[in-house]
């Protein structure tokens, strides 16, 4: 007989690399007004003036003797094409329902409303893609929420193993990733990308291109081993841990994607490797 026995969750923090990774879109940050022109003051009243008789010209114009050579020279006037004023970009929304608002709009799923958090969310992003870059994870920046159903393993012949019924757990977050277009995430990711960089400022390096941090958390996900199922685990009374120690010696990050179950994990890693084609 197949015994089910439910345990805690497992926060899926990976999958947002994937729903955002991704992400994110150009911004123009700060734009001054011109300033305005003072006006000079008007005089208050024109004083009368007699105006002196023009002394007679020196040549005669008129006179059968007069050449061009002692006639007035009239200059034309000089026409400069001044450029025509550019428009001032306006500065970028970053707010989080416009963000949100943007992956709704490229993604093809119903629920994805539902698995998106409300705050914070582009710093939360980079938080946890520098995190997963550095082979570790960040459990108070989730980018989404967690799954309502809660982790499953089932017993046989005295061993534990991952229930069938915890992969699709995660299957509307990677049906809400494979809607989107890689264009179009390709395209948000490169207009919030001087948003990104600012954000990765404050937390890590100034000089280095958050590009490149988002490429060696891509790189980390994709080298996450492919294992056949049934995957077995045990328990230390606290959470469950992978039987097979090449499997628990993992990073945190290549550990969750593994308990997304092979068909998610392999759908996962297809949208990653095609992001990081489009970004190179």
């Amino acid at each position: 007989m197949t015994e089910e026995t439910q345990a805690k969750s497992l926060t899926p923090h990976i999958i947002i690399t994937v729903i955002v990774v991704i992400v994110v879109i150009i911004a123009y940050f700060g734009f001054s007004k011109g300033d305005e022109q003072e006006q000079s003051n008007l005089p208050t009243a024109v004083e009368e003036t007699i105006a002196e008789p023009m002394p007679e010209s020196e040549f005669d114009l008129t006179d059968e003797y007069a050449t061009e050579d002692n006639a007035p020279v009239i200059e034309e006037p000089v026409i400069i094409d001044m450029p025509e004023p550019q428009p001032v970009p306006e500065p970028l929304d970053t707010s989080d329902a416009t963000i949100k608002t943007s992956l709704l709009n490229i993604a093809n799923y119903e629920a994805a409303a539902k698995l998106l958090v409300n705050d914070d969310l582009l710093r939360r992003f980079v938080v946890l893609t520098q995190n997963i870059a550095n082979k570790s994870t960040a459990n108070n920046h989730q980018v989404v929420v967690e799954p309502e159903e809660d982790f499953k393993v089932y017993n046989q012949a005295g061993q534990t193993f991952i229930d069938a019924a915890s992969f699709k757990r995660y299957t509307p977050y990677v049906e809400t990733l494979t809607s989107m277009e890689t264009d179009a995430l390709v395209s948000m990711l490169e207009t919030y990308k001087p948003a990104m960089q600012d954000i990765y400022a404050e937390i890590g390096d100034p000089q280095d291109d958050f590009k490149f941090v988002m490429m060696d958390a891509i790189n980390h996900l994709l080298d996450t081993p492919e294992v056949p199922v049934p995957i077995e685990v045990h328990t230390d009374s606290v959470m469950f841990k992978f039987k097979d120690e090449r499997l628990e010696n993992l990073s945190s990050p290549q550990k969750q994607l593994l308990r997304t179950g092979p068909e998610n994990m392999r759908r996962i890693k297809a949208k990653l490797r095609d992001i990081k084609q489009a970004i190179q």
